[in-house]
């Protein structure tokens, strides 16, 4: 009994024990519940994701996402620099595998075993230093030890030194900002950098990319201003009234007082933009595509946009023609372009508004000419990639076109010269002279400007803005002030390949103004395929010339008023076939609002404070010894 006893006394001592062990291992009830950090686990990726800070040779570090296949040997590098957030460039998904991880373009080099890289820029997001925006080269606006092509040089060099799982070879690509600071890397480019893609580069803000055309101001880059330079990370748009742009921009009056009413003046940009309206020193010693042809040509360059590319319109053509000359042997400098808005090689290609294409286009030139033109350049034993040295979609009978140079009708230096098409009476056109000086005229009133896009104009309306250059210009045609002139339904193909030129002659009773010429595809009444394009007006190539700049742009000047002046500027490039059955039209008119600042058709030294009684009616006239020289080829 008491051996029973014991064994009783032992069991609920052991218990007592036990229980007071299990006690000390539970977590007390009021343990905070956010741990001081949280890392899920890794082990089962197939990547490394790794986020260094890589010293510049000033002393400021850049923060750097590197994206690495685990078990990375002898693997090539593509680097892209950007404002836009490193690390959020770096992830579209949050997945195991590298390929659903990463952005939709990077899918094809993320399967291939590539070293992925995203840099912030100086001064935005997690790096160091002062932001600048499109900081020049070192030189007389730079008077720094640093800019986008050191930071390239040094980043480089840094990431080939300490990556072991690297073969030492970098690529670069990007778009937009990111295809501008590809393209400063080429200045003085480090030695491993092997092949390039600047996709939409924004190479000269002032003759046709982001900021201006040909010195008329584009609006709706006041709210980038506030959202890139308000804040390190992101800023915020500019506070709207109402719903609808157009009144917005009208009822503030000039750009200026826009910006004013949105706090733009704490801004150093807005300011540095604003004080130098026309093309003088600061925008002619940022403009990329004459730093570039004056470079020597040591890295293969695909330059890449698209033919409706609503924001860099310029850089990528005309820094390949600069650069072209030095290519003698055709295989380091070339083009792409597809029949897409900004940016859209990042994207799904199969359309564009109503437009459909044959094919995933965008997919097709990642897959058949980007990821094998870099593979040649950066991988050991890859092929030599059949890159052609230029690729431009054809928008008009639907498909690609391979061709050895660009464009295949000019003025000097193609064997297919441009042939003039006339404003004539009655709103024709012909390929034959007028005998008589005519005109037409209209009354542009800036109080009524004519819209860009059918009222209301949202600015902030991401997918009308990327399809606004493809739509119906049926909307405009029958505005009193614009002219609109076409031809008979054609009955034999008309092919383009190059930049259409106007020679506009025109008089205003102001003394300044504004020009805008559309060329369009006028679709036949009935497309039994596709039945609304019945009569669709398809703008191909459309700009703008501010008329203050005819002489110089460099120095605006005055204009006469109602005295007969040309106006000379090429449109964007076009690879284009006007069918049998379609019409050719040229529209005619001086405002694009709110996309452009509008005009007050007096001359001021400075648009951007123009005061409310500066904005006048003004006769505008435009004579029929007016053509367009068209690209027309064979």
């Amino acid at each position: 009994m008491a051996y029973r006893t014991f064994l009783l006394i032992g069991f609920a001592a052991m218990s007592l024990l036990v229980e007071s062990l299990v006690s000390a291992q539970q977590t007390p009830p009021l343990t905070p519940d956010i741990p001081p950090k949280f890392e899920a686990p890794t082990s089962a990726y197939d990547y490394e994701k790794r986020e260094v800070m890589i010293p510049m040779r000033d002393g400021v570090k850049l923060h750097t996402v590197i994206v690495l296949p685990k078990g990375a040997r002898n693997a090539p590098i593509l680097l892209t620099r950007t404002p836009y957030n490193a690390s959020g460039r770096a992830q579209r998904n949050a997945s195991p595998h590298m390929v659903a991880a990463l952005p939709l373009f990077d899918e094809l080099f993320a399967a291939d075993g590539y070293i992925r890289v995203y840099q912030d820029v100086r001064g935005k997001y997690g790096s160091e230093g002062e932001y600048v925006m499109t900081r020049p080269l070192r030189g007389p606006l730079n008077n720094s030890m640093v800019d986008h092509s050191t930071d390239a040089y040094d980043t480089i060099d840094w990431l080939v030194k300490n990556l072991p799982g690297s073969n030492g070879r970098v690529g670069m690509v990007g778009s937009s900002y990111e295809g501008f600071t590809v393209v400063m890397a080429l200045v003085h480019p480090h030695p491993a950098l092997k092949a390039a893609v600047p996709e939409s580069p924004m190479v000269d803000g002032w003759m046709g990319d982001d900021w201006f055309h040909y010195g008329a101001f584009r609006e709706i880059n006041l709210d980038y201003f506030t959202e890139q330079t308000a804040a390190k990370g992101e800023g915020n748009t500019i506070l709207r009234q109402g719903y609808d742009d157009y009144e917005n921009f009208r009822r503030a009056g000039s750009a200026g007082d826009f910006a004013k009413a949105g706090g733009l003046d704490q801004l150093p940009w807005w300011r540095k933009v604003s004080e130098h309206p026309s093309y003088d020193s600061f925008w002619q010693a940022q403009a990329l595509d004459k730093i570039m042809a004056a470079q020597p040509l040591t890295v293969p360059t695909i330059w890449l946009q698209g033919l409706w590319d609503q924001e860099d319109m310029w850089g990528a053509i005309h820094s390949y023609l600069a650069v072209e000359p030095k290519d003698k042997g055709n295989d380091k400098n070339f083009l792409i372009m597809g029949p897409w808005f900004h940016s859209q090689i990042n994207r799904e290609g199969t359309s564009l508004g109503p437009l459909h294409w044959n094919g995933d286009t965008t997919l097709e030139v990642r897959r058949d000419i980007i990821k094998p033109f870099f593979d040649q350049y950066l991988k050991d034993g890859a092929p030599k990639a059949n890159t052609p040295p230029v690729l431009i979609y054809n928008t008009g009978e639907n498909h690609w076109d391979r061709f050895n140079a660009w464009p295949r009708a000019c003025a000097p230096g193609c064997s297919a010269k441009p042939r003039p098409l006339y404003l004539t009476s009655n709103f024709g056109l012909s390929f034959t002279a007028p005998a008589s000086s005519a005109y037409d005229e209209y009354i542009s009133d800036p109080a009524k400007p004519v819209p860009y896009q059918p009222r209301p104009v949202r600015f902030s309306d991401s997918d009308a803005w990327r399809r606004w250059l493809v739509a119906d210009q049926r909307a405009f045609a029958d505005r009193t002030d614009v002219l609109t002139y076409m031809t008979q339904p054609l009955t034999e193909n008309v092919r383009l390949g190059g930049p259409p030129v106007v020679h506009l002659v025109a008089s205003t009773s102001g003394t300044d103004s504004d020009w805008v010429v559309k060329l369009i595809d006028v679709y036949p009444d009935e497309v039994p395929s596709q039945p609304e394009m019945g009569g669709y007006e398809l703008g191909i190539a459309m700009d703008i010339f501010r008329g203050r700049y005819r002489e110089s742009f460099e120095h605006a000047q005055a204009i006469t008023p109602n005295k007969e002046l040309p106006y000379t500027f090429a449109l964007p490039t076009v690879n284009h076939v006007f069918k049998p059955g379609h019409r050719i039209m040229v529209q005619v008119q001086s405002t694009w609002f709110p996309l452009y600042d509008r005009n007050p058709q007096t001359f001021v030294p400075n648009i951007f404070f123009a005061k409310p009684g500066d904005y006048v009616k003004a006769v505008q006239r435009v004579y029929h010894a007016s053509y367009i020289d068209l690209p027309v080829v064979p």
